[in-house]
C-alpha cells in the first residue's frame, strides 16, 4: 500500500507536466505515464481535483497524443464534479483532435451545453487537420447561425480546408466573411487566404493577397513558392525565392523542397546547385524531407552523379529516397542498376509499397529487363499489394517494347479491369517501335474511344504508316485529325547556359546567332559523318525525295541546340539539353557519333526518359 502524503501543490503539478519528457535512467517514464500516475492520486485523495489539475493532464496528453490516455482523462472529468466545464470540454475537443480521433471530438462538442467560439474553432480546426475539410466547411453556416462571430484561428482553419477541397468558389466566399469581419489584413489570416489560393491554382489571386498584406513572413512566402511550384511555374518560383532573401527571410526546409521541386520541372542543374549551396551555407541540416526533393532535382536535371552522392550522404533514408532513387536508375535506362537497388531495398527492410513496384516494373521497361519485370509484377502478391491500372499499362510497355505484342495484347485481354486509354496507348506506343501497323491500328481504335481529345495516339498511328510506306493510310489519318482539329505538338528544344535559357525549334532561324550556329552544325555533319554517320531516312515522315528528306533532318531543334552548346560552353563540360517530346532516331544516332569525336558528356532529357551520350554509346543502350 502506498504511504499517504500531503497534497502536492498546484503549480508544482503544473511544472511537472509541462517540463519536457526526457527519457532517462532517473526518470524513464513518459510524461503520458505520469498524467496516469497522477489520476490514480486524485482517486487516492491525494492530489486536489481543480480545472487546472485536469487541464494540466489534458495538456501533457495533448504533448504525446496517446488516444488510450485521452479517453481515461476523459472517463475521470465525465465522473467529476468539472464534467460539464466549457474550458476543459474545449480542451477536450483539442486533445482529441491532436490524437487523430474527431469523431470523439464531435461526440464532445455536441454534448456541450454551452458552446463558444473555441468550441466551434477547435472542432473546425480538428476537421482540417484530419483531413476532412467538407466536414470542417459545413460547420460554418452553424457557427454563423449561433450568432458566433469567427475570429483569426478560425478563419485559418476554414481557409485550409477550402484549399485541401481545391474549390475556390467556397475559398472566395471565405474570403468575403474575412473582409466583412475586418480579419483579411491579419498576417496569418492573410498568409492562409494565399495558400488556399495558391492550392486551388488561382496564382493570380494568391499574388493580389500576397502584395496587399502590410505585414509579411515566413509562412506566407512559403505559400506564394510552393503556389507557383504547384502550378509548374518553376521560373516565377525562383525569382519568388530569390526576392524572399533579399527581404532577409530564411529560407526553411518546406522553401527549399518548393525550390528544388520547381528545378527539377525546369531541369536547371546550375540553379539547382546555387540553391544546394545556399542549404550547405545555412547549415541546416539535410533532412529526408529536403533530401528526397534535392535527390530528384539533380536526377531531373541530368547529374545521375549528383542524385547518387545525395543519397550515398543522407543519414535517414526513408521510402520516399529509395523509391526516388529507383525512378532516377528507371528515366536513366539502368535497369541492372535499378534491379540491384531494388534488391537492396528488400534487404535492407524498406518498405515496398505500389510505387516502388511501378518504379521497378518501369527500369525493366525501359531496360528490356522482360524476365525479370514479369518477376516483380507478381512479387506484389507477396507484398500483399494490389496492381493498379498504372501497373498494368506499364507490364504492358515492358512486353510490347520487348516486340512481344501479342503477348501483351493475351495480358489486356486477361486483365481484372476495364483497359483505359493509357493501357492501349502503351501498346500503340510499342507497335511504332516495331512498324506494326494492323495491331497498331487495333489500339488506335481503342484508344480513340477512349479518349478523342488525346493528340498522342493519331500522331503515332500516322507514324506508323508513314514509316512503313503505306502513305494513303497515313493520309487518312491525317485528314481525321484536321476534321477532329487535332494538332502535334512542335517539337522544340532548350539548353541552359550562363542562367539563361536558349530555346530552338527546327529549321530555327529566330535565334541572335542563328547563322553561327548552322555553320558549326555543318562542321558537325561532316566531322561524324567521315566516322560512320549516315542519316537514317525513316525518321522523315513525309512523302518526299531523298534529298528532300535528308535535309529536313539536318536542322532539328535538338541539333541546333547542342550546335550552340558546343560554341558556347568551354571544352570537356557536359552538355545537357531538355526536349518536350521524344528524342528523334536520327538525332539519337548522330549523338552517339559527337560525344564520340568531340570528347563530350551529352545528357538529353525528353518526355519519356534521359539519353546520356558517352565516347560513341548511350545509357539507354539503345533499347528505346
Amino acid at each position: 500500500m502506498r504511504k499517504p502524503h500531503k497534497l502536492l501543490p498546484n503549480y508544482l503539478l503544473l511544472y511537472r507536466h509541462t517540463r519536457p519528457c526526457t527519457s532517462t535512467a532517473a526518470n524513464p517514464v513518459p510524461a503520458a505515464s505520469a498524467v496516469l500516475r497522477d489520476l490514480d492520486l486524485l482517486d487516492a485523495g491525494e492530489l486536489a481535483p481543480t480545472p487546472r489539475v485536469y487541464h494540466s493532464f489534458i495538456t501533457a496528453c495533448t504533448q504525446s497524443k496517446n488516444l488510450e490516455d485521452a479517453r481515461k482523462i476523459h472517463a475521470h472529468l465525465a465522473s467529476s464534479r468539472f464534467a460539464g466545464d466549457a474550458f476543459l470540454d474545449n480542451s477536450l475537443i483539442h486533445l482529441y483532435c491532436k490524437c487523430g480521433s474527431v469523431l470523439e471530438a464531435r461526440k464532445v462538442f455536441d454534448g456541450m451545453r454551452r458552446k463558444d467560439m473555441v468550441s466551434w474553432t477547435s472542432l473546425i480546426a480538428g476537421y482540417a487537420q484530419n483531413d476532412m475539410p467538407a466536414v470542417a466547411i459545413r460547420l460554418l453556416p452553424g457557427m454563423l447561425k449561433g450568432r458566433f462571430r469567427p475570429n483569426g484561428f478560425t478563419f485559418a482553419s476554414l481557409l485550409k480546408a477550402a484549399g485541401a477541397y481545391a474549390d475556390s468558389g467556397i475559398g472566395r466566399q471565405i474570403h468575403a466573411l474575412a473582409v466583412k469581419c475586418d480579419w483579411h489584413e491579419d498576417v496569418y489570416v492573410g498568409s492562409a487566404l494565399l495558400d488556399m489560393y495558391a492550392r486551388c491554382g488561382k496564382m493570380d489571386m494568391a499574388t493580389a493577397v500576397f502584395d496587399k498584406l502590410d505585414s509579411k513572413n515566413g509562412v506566407s512566402w512559403n505559400a506564394l513558392i510552393s503556389g507557383f511550384a504547384r502550378k509548374g511555374d518553376g521560373e516565377t518560383a525562383l525569382m519568388t525565392f530569390a526576392e524572399m532573401l533579399r527581404n532577409g527571410f530564411e529560407a526553411t526546409h518546406f522553401t527549399y523542397s518548393s525550390v528544388f521541386s520547381s528545378i527539377a520541372r525546369l531541369g536547371a542543374l546550375e540553379q539547382g546547385k546555387w540553391v544546394h549551396a545556399h542549404v550547405i551555407k545555412s547549415r541546416q541540416k539535410l533532412t529526408a524531407f529536403v533530401g528526397n526533393t534535392l535527390l530528384d532535382m539533380y536526377a531531373k536535371s541530368g547529374s545521375m552523379i549528383d542524385a547518387r552522392k545525395v543519397f550515398d550522404r543522407m543519414d535517414n533514408k526513408d521510402p520516399v529516397t529509395w523509391n526516388t532513387m529507383l525512378t532516377a536508375f528507371a528515366q536513366y535506362g539502368l535497369g541492372k542498376e535499378a534491379v540491384s537497388h531494388f534488391e537492396e531495398m528488400r534487404k535492407s527492410g524498406v518498405y515496398l509499397n505500389q510505387i516502388t513496384f511501378l518504379c521497378i516494373l518501369t527500369a525493366c521497361s525501359h531496360g528490356g529487363l522482360v524476365k525479370e519485370g514479369k518477376r516483380y509484377f507478381e512479387m506484389m502478391k507477396e507484398y500483399d499489394l494490389e496492381p493498379e491500372i498504372d501497373h498494368y499499362v506499364t507490364v504492358v510497355a515492358l512486353l510490347g517494347r520487348a516486340g512481344f505484342l501479342n503477348y501483351a495484347l493475351v495480358f489486356i485481354f486477361k486483365m481484372p479491369m476495364e483497359p483505359t486509354a493509357a493501357v492501349w496507348g502503351a501498346l500503340l506506343a510499342a507497335c511504332r517501335m516495331h512498324k506494326n501497323a494492323k495491331v497498331g491500328q487495333f489500339a488506335a481504335d481503342h484508344v480513340f474511344e477512349l479518349d478523342p481529345d488525346d493528340s498522342g495516339p493519331p500522331v503515332l498511328l500516322y507514324n506508323i504508316y508513314a514509316s512503313t510506306g503505306q502513305w494513303d493510310a497515313a493520309a487518312r489519318v491525317r485528314r481525321m485529325m484536321k476534321t477532329t482539329g487535332v494538332k502535334k505538338e512542335p517539337a522544340c528544344s532548350w539548353v541552359e547556359m550562363e542562367n539563361s535559357v536558349h530555346m530552338f525549334v527546327a529549321n530555327d532561324d529566330t535565334h541572335p546567332r542563328a547563322e553561327e550556329i548552322y555553320k558549326m552544325w555543318g562542321e558537325i555533319s561532316k566531322k561524324i559523318r567521315k566516322e560512320g554517320y549516315v542519316p537514317d531516312m525513316d525518321y522523315v515522315l513525309l512523302r518526299v525525295d531523298d534529298q528532300e528528306r535528308e535535309a529536313n533532318l539536318q536542322y532539328h531543334s535538338e541539333k541546333l541546340a547542342l550546335a550552340f552548346a558546343l560554341i558556347e560552353m568551354p571544352a570537356g563540360a557536359t552538355i545537357r539539353i531538355m526536349k518536350n517530346i521524344r528524342i528523334c532516331g536520327d538525332c539519337h544516332s548522330a549523338f552517339k557519333y559527337i560525344s564520340k569525336v568531340f570528347g563530350r558528356e551529352i545528357v538529353v532529357r525528353d518526355t519519356n526518359r534521359f539519353h546520356h551520350f558517352s565516347s560513341g554509346s548511350c545509357s539507354c543502350g539503345d533499347y528505346w
